[in-house]
């Protein structure tokens, strides 16, 4: 049984490091932004990591086009994919930490 306990107490080490660097992960990822854009670059965006648009511009011709359909759709493609860039890398970036492990509850 004292084996037993050692082995535990290390296991535990082991998981406490990990929610610690998961942790720092998070905290650099929230600062990230992920930037991207539609229509040639009519509609640009950028989200940060904790999924939250932090500069929309659309360019004047699009605006002054009174295309709001088209407008629409420039602007929800951009956010998408801005959202998806940052999703992605969060979850590469996990990955690494966890080892692929998907260990519910951590993150």
């Amino acid at each position: 049984m004292k084996g037993f306990g050692g082995g535990m107490a290390q296991l535990m080490k082991q998981a406490n490091q990990m929610q610690m660097k998961m942790k720092k992960v998070q905290e650099e990822l929230a600062k990230a932004e992920y930037e991207s854009s539609a229509g040639g670059g009519a509609v640009k965006t950028k989200v940060n990591g904790d999924h939250k648009i932090t500069s929309l511009t659309i360019s004047a011709e699009l605006m002054s086009s009174g295309d709001a359909e088209m407008l629409q759709d420039m602007v929800m493609l951009a956010i998408n994919d801005a959202m998806k860039m940052a999703k992605e890398t969060s979850a590469k970036e996990m990955e690494k930490i966890t080892g692929g492990m998907g260990v519910p509850g951590l993150f």
